[in-house]
């Protein structure tokens, strides 16, 4: 007997619960292991670009490529479906009399529509949560009465002392290792990086094409042991909103995007940095990010599709966004850095070139887009997808919602001036000046 690993946004082996589910039923059934990857399907997004542009599509190969390398070091090998979609996992996993799949659980509505469509095809699918950084298990409410107003969330979890779980160790580090591979796959092939890489760009704030920034498991680990070897945590509340550099933040989001590190392992990292030189309000600002993270995650359990209505969470819509029709030409000046307004276009520009944008920008050009050339948040939505290397479901939707006024802030719609926030930021011009240009 065959059973699947379907790798989603887990790719690692370490800190894995759901693998090592697979690999303990596998063991004890006597059966093989197929990990495998979907292959994912050509699409186009409703405003008319592909859904994932050159850097996204480089950095996910890129993770992926990594996955492998670190099951061939294990005696396995990672695998995808000659098909893409669904039907590509389905068809794999009759061809080779694979009647269970073993996975991350993912709440998202495409997320789980993927499990659905497996489910309805007669596969047993056994997914399991492991992305949080606090169980669903630690929280003081049920997920469906999750406060939506995320200082009431972490106040309620934080005086619940909710806790992390504790890091996994790998599978392969057990006496039996990773079950064996089927002796002949149908339907499948290994799987090959055929995405091309973009030229590094020297100005990137996280150059991933460069050794130390890839995107597999083995890099993100080696990140999370260096920066909190520094005192960068202990400042990183101070330093946040940089915008030029590699050390402003943590820079952990493109790893824990594609699941290559994990929030908890991240968590136990903090821990013993704070263990050796003391905590202060720059290391409980990670936590607090983490907590950020978590909240939009359960916002879209709670909420599912209405994240990516027009009118989100909002019972009635803001009046700006209720009069308004979708600036097209607006959009396409945003998408391509020609808005004129400088602050905003060296932002769009460095998306543009390097797939990463810091947090402080991407707040600015989202309300840029939403409140002064009128566009439609979800289209702006849409091209961050298309463009991010750390394009993660819901803290985009509900970022952007959030921005836009139909989202999680009970104050409503944040519009943010570009030119204070280019003096409070970027008071010598250096960042606009450095991407005045491609």
């Amino acid at each position: 007997m065959t059973i699947l690993y379907w790798f989603r946004r887990d790719r690692r082996l370490s800190d894995n619960p759901a693998l090592c589910q697979a690999v303990a039923h596998a063991h004890d059934a006597g059966s093989t292991l197929l990990p495998v990857t979907a292959r994912e399907p050509d699409q186009t997004t409703a405003w008319g670009f592909a859904r994932l542009g050159a850097h996204r599509l480089a950095y996910e190969a890129q993770s992926l490529a990594g996955l492998q390398q670190a099951l061939r070091r294990a005696n396995s090998d990672l695998y995808q479906p000659d098909e893409p979609g669904m039907m590509g996992l389905v068809n794999l996993a009759r061809a080779n009399q694979a009647t269970d799949v073993f996975c991350e659980a993912l709440y998202a509505p495409e997320e789980l529509a993927q499990v659905q469509a497996l489910q309805a095809s007669g596969i047993r699918v056994h997914a399991f949560e492991q992305s949080a950084l606090l169980p669903a298990s630690e929280l003081p409410f049920e997920v469906q009465r999750t406060p939506t107003v995320f200082s009431e969330f972490r106040r309620q979890a934080e005086k619940a002392k909710a806790q992390p779980r504790t890091p996994l160790a790998s599978p392969t580090t057990s006496a039996q290792g990773l079950p064996a591979l089927p002796g002949s796959i149908v339907g499948a092939s290994p799987y090959q990086n055929l995405a091309p890489l973009p030229e590094p760009d020297s100005r990137s704030a996280l150059p991933y094409q460069t050794p130390h920034w890839h995107g597999d498991e083995a890099c993100g680990q080696a990140h999370v042991q260096r920066y909190f070897a520094s005192t960068l945590p202990g400042t990183y509340k101070a330093t946040r909103n940089g915008l030029i550099g590699t050390d402003y933040s943590t820079k952990f989001s493109p790893w824990l995007a594609t699941g290559a590190i994990s929030a908890a392992q991240i968590w136990q990292a903090l821990q013993q940095h704070e263990a050796t030189y003391g905590g202060n309000d720059g290391t409980y600002w990670i936590w607090f990010e983490l907590l950020w993270r978590d909240h939009f995650a359960l916002m879209m359990r709670r909420y599912a599709n209405a994240l990516f209505h027009y009118q989100g969470l909002a019972k009635t819509l803001p009046e700006p966004l209720a009069r308004r029709q979708h600036n097209r030409q607006g959009f396409e000046r945003w998408c391509a850095g020609q808005t004129g307004q400088p602050f905003i276009d060296a932002g769009m520009r460095e998306l543009a070139h390097t797939g990463y944008l810091s947090n402080r920008m991407r707040q600015n050009v989202a309300s840029y887009l939403i409140h002064d050339l009128g566009g439609d948040w979800r289209a702006g939505a849409a091209w961050f997808e298309h463009c991010l290397i750390d394009f993660d479901v819901h803290s985009n939707q509900g970022n952007w919602a959030y921005i836009a006024g139909v989202g999680t802030d009970p104050r409503g719609g944040r519009r943010f001036n570009p030119d204070k926030q280019a003096h409070d930021y970027d008071r010598d011009a250096r960042y606009r000046e450095l991407w005045s240009a491609s």
